[in-house]
C-alpha cells in the first residue's frame, strides 16, 4: 500500500467504478479509461498516466508522474514538482484525477505550481499558506472555468438561481463549465447535490480545455487569483448535469443554492 493510499486492488476497484458517462467528464473520458484501463490490469497510477504519454496518447505535460515515496521527508509537494518535474502520486482516486488534470491542462498546471514555488521560496511553510497560495489551492483542488454568455454570468454572479438555470436556461448552450479542480472530480464520482465549485468566469468562446488551458496560464494574473475572484456554483444545477434538475423546485434548496449574502 502506497503511503496514503489505497492498495493496488482496491485502488483499482475505485477507479473500475468511475461512470466515464458523466457529462462533466467526457473532455477526459479517452485518456482516463485507458488510464484504468492500465491499472485494472496491474499498472500503478502513476505508471498508467506515464504510459498514455509514453504511448503518444497525449503531449508531454513536462512532469512525469513517480510513486508517492520518491517525496523526501521535510520537502514540500510543490517546490518537489517545481525543481524535479515529478508529481508524487498515490494509489487513489484524488490523485488519478490530478493526473488526469495534469494531462489535459498543462500550461495551468505548470504556472501554478511557479506561482506555489515562488512564494514558497519567498515566505517558507507557515501555518498559513498567505493569500496567493490559498487562492491557488482552491482552483487546483476545488475550480472550474466558466465561459458564458454575460447575462447568464451575472445572475450566478448574484446567486439569482432561477434565474441563471431557468430564465436563462436556453443561454446554456452557449455556455461551458471546464471542470479543473482534481478534488471536485473525485467527489462527483459519487455525485450529490450540495457539491459546489469555485469557479472563475472566462471568454464566452473559450470552448475547448485545450483552449481553457492556454487561457489559464497566460490570462489570469497572480495578483488576480489572490483576490479569490471566485463564485460558488452548485455543478449539478448545470442544465443536463442532473435528471431533476429541469423542475423549478430542485433549486428551491436554500442549503445549496443560498441567497445573496446581505451587507
Amino acid at each position: 500500500m502506497a503511503a496514503g493510499g489505497l492498495s493496488a486492488a482496491d485502488a483499482a476497484r475505485a477507479l473500475a467504478a468511475i461512470d466515464w458517462q458523466r457529462p462533466w467528464l467526457a473532455p477526459y473520458r479517452v485518456l482516463g479509461q485507458l488510464a484504468v484501463q492500465q491499472v485494472v490490469q496491474g499498472a500503478g497510477v502513476a505508471q498508467a498516466l506515464n504510459a498514455l504519454v509514453e504511448q503518444g496518447q497525449v503531449p508531454d505535460p513536462g512532469v512525469y508522474f513517480a510513486a508517492q515515496d520518491a517525496l523526501p521527508a521535510g520537502l514540500s509537494y510543490e517546490r518537489f514538482i517545481f525543481e524535479q518535474r515529478r508529481v508524487p502520486t498515490r494509489e487513489h482516486l484524488h490523485d488519478f484525477f490530478n493526473g488526469l488534470i495534469w494531462l489535459h491542462w498543462p500550461r495551468a498546471k505548470r504556472q501554478l505550481n511557479a506561482w506555489q514555488a515562488q512564494a514558497i521560496a519567498q515566505d517558507g511553510i507557515g501555518a498559513r499558506r498567505g493569500p496567493l497560495r490559498d487562492a491557488i489551492t482552491l482552483l487546483d483542488e476545488n475550480g472550474a472555468l466558466l465561459c458564458a454568455p454575460p447575462a447568464l454570468v451575472a445572475a450566478l454572479e448574484q446567486r439569482q438561481w432561477q434565474r441563471a438555470f431557468l430564465e436563462l436556461r436556453p443561454l446554456w448552450r452557449q455556455a461551458r463549465l471546464h471542470l479543473f479542480g482534481h478534488a471536485l472530480l473525485e467527489k462527483l464520482v459519487q455525485p450529490r447535490k450540495p457539491i459546489t465549485a469555485h469557479v472563475l468566469q472566462a471568454l464566452p468562446a473559450i470552448e475547448t480545455v485545450a483552449s481553457a488551458d492556454a487561457w489559464l496560464a497566460t490570462q489570469l494574473s497572480a495578483e488576480a487569483l489572490a483576490g479569490k475572484p471566485f463564485n460558488p456554483v452548485p455543478v449539478l444545477g448545470v442544465p443536463g448535469w442532473d435528471e431533476g434538475n429541469a423542475a423549478a423546485g430542485f433549486y428551491d434548496d436554500p442549503l445549496v443554492f443560498r441567497p445573496p449574502r446581505t451587507a
